[in-house]
């Protein structure tokens, strides 16, 4: 990568305080939206429609690791062996996120945000359309598992791409004092397509009626399919919208600069963002780390535990789902709405702090076996999640200088995905099933307690220029 001056390889070259921290000179100061592209608005709209497609194809996998593929996929495990095997390829998704997040991110860096986002939005959509293609194992045998975890794989690269070119366009356009605001619009994409998703899971259900054979043959299939349909709507309004005003800005930079004070490029822009803020990468994903394990135990691990320990049935656990995205959209949009007032910092250790309380709480109370317990389990934990994850699509973008930002942001948000998404997945049905529910809140609170203390290490951004 080419910039217009070299910091010093001992100093990161946006640390420090907010207030006395050094800039990048590689980074344009302008930050607000561009008077010749599409207004900001326009842009968050679009956004938020492609997290939302990809998040959505995100989460009816996870639905479908929860209801069906134990079945459909693991036939010969048994029960509980089918459900670790069926949470082991959900958890697949976040260790190919990292993997993404670099090569997308050195694309994002090297040639734009928009043409990137395309790119990950399609790799998103044929590898969902393929899952709900791929035969059972009674089928083809032991290749459907092994397609299975190949094609989850194909969707965590896709995510791991997707989250910080999407928190980028937003972030990069937004006003000065109204990032978080702005940012937030693609942090609404899941709290949407956690609907979407339980919602058309739902009405599968109905409309097959109680006909449990039908919905394990084909009824699960509709929805993977139907997302080749929200591809379609994504693509056309990516397609629209151009490139940010930061990154044309920095490119101009580039190619305006005396030859003199070009640096040589250098072939990843990972190695830059390591070279100067491996501290801030690895503090972000400690600081949500906790983010996605109650992003896990909400949206996947929960309507497992539910249906086969709790004995509930199917279409009320959906419903809950649907009625908890609401409750998990709301607390995105207050918490990102505060991060502009307060601080990202103060916001995300509140949600941290809710975490280490509520993560011993929920299975004893889960475990009363009431429906309003429940409910009030799934909405809390969602709401917890949410109160962190608005403010971090501001935070993120704000912590990594221009030329590697897409590279840093999602390097730190995915890192945190394997630490609380991948992590828990795997033995958390183990550990419901030799020490009880309890165990799970005993290593959720622990991870809780990291994110504090990274948290805690993390320096305010939020009047920082982009």
């Amino acid at each position: 990568m080419t910039s217009v001056s070299t910091p010093g390889a001992a100093e990161p070259p946006v640390a420090g305080p907010v207030g006395r921290s050094r800039p990048d000179p590689s980074t344009p100061r302008h930050a607000g939206p561009s008077k010749e592209g599409p207004g900001i608005r326009r842009v968050a709209v679009a956004s938020c429609m492609g997290t939302t497609i990809e998040f959505y194809d995100f989460f009816i996998y996870g639905t479908a690791a929860a209801l069906v593929f134990p079945t459909v996929f693991f036939p010969a495990l048994g029960s509980t062996a089918g459900t670790v095997a069926s949470f082991a390829t959900f958890a697949v998704a976040f260790i190919a996120r990292p993997v993404g997040a670099m090569l997308f991110g050195h694309f994002g860096d090297r040639i734009g945000r928009k043409k990137t986002l395309i790119s990950t939005l399609l790799l998103m959509g044929i590898s969902t359309l393929l899952i709900g293609l791929l035969p059972g194992a009674e089928t083809i045998g032991v290749a459907a598992p092994i397609i299975l975890v190949l094609l989850r794989f194909a969707q965590g690269f896709a995510v791991g791409g997707e989250w910080a070119g999407a928190t980028l366009l937003t972030a990069e356009y937004a006003p000065p004092g109204q990032r978080g605001l702005y940012a937030m619009f693609p942090q609404l994409g899941p709290a949407i397509a956690f609907a979407l998703s339980s919602g058309t899971f739902l009405f599968t259900g109905l409309a097959l009626g109680d006909t449990n054979d039908a919905f394990l043959n084909y009824g699960w299939r509709i929805p993977f399919l139907l997302s080749i349909v929200l591809v379609g709507i994504g693509l056309y309004m990516r397609l629209a919208i151009e490139e940010t005003p930061v990154f044309r800005a920095e490119q101009e930079a580039r190619r305006s600069a005396p030859a003199a004070e070009i640096e040589a490029p250098r072939r990843l822009p990972f190695l830059d963002a390591l070279r100067y803020q491996a501290k801030e990468i690895f503090l972000a994903g400690g600081a949500l780390a906790i983010m996605f394990a109650f992003f896990y135990m909400g949206t996947a691990y929960l309507t497992s535990y539910a249906t086969s320990k709790l004995g509930f049935d199917r279409p009320f656990v959906l419903m809950v789902g649907i009625a908890s995205s609401l409750v998990f959209g709301l607390a995105i949009v207050l918490s990102a709405l505060y991060s502009d007032r307060f601080g990202r910092k103060k916001v995300i250790m509140v949600s941290c702090a809710f975490s280490v309380v509520w993560a011993l709480v929920l299975f004893p109370l889960l475990d009363t076996g009431s429906p309003i317990a429940f409910v009030l389990g799934m909405m809390i934990t969602l709401a917890i999640f949410g109160i962190a994850y608005g403010p971090c699509g501001a935070l993120l973008p704000e912590m990594f200088a221009t030329r590697y930002r897409y590279t840093g942001a999602g390097l730190g948000y995915n890192f945190a995905g394997v630490l609380g998404g991948a992590i828990p997945p795997m033995i958390a049905a183990p550990l419901a099933a030799s020490y009880g529910g309890i165990a799970i809140g005993i290593m959720l609170a622990a991870i809780g307690l990291v994110s504090l203390v990274c948290t805690a290490a993390l320096v305010e951004t939020r009047d920082r220029a982009l």
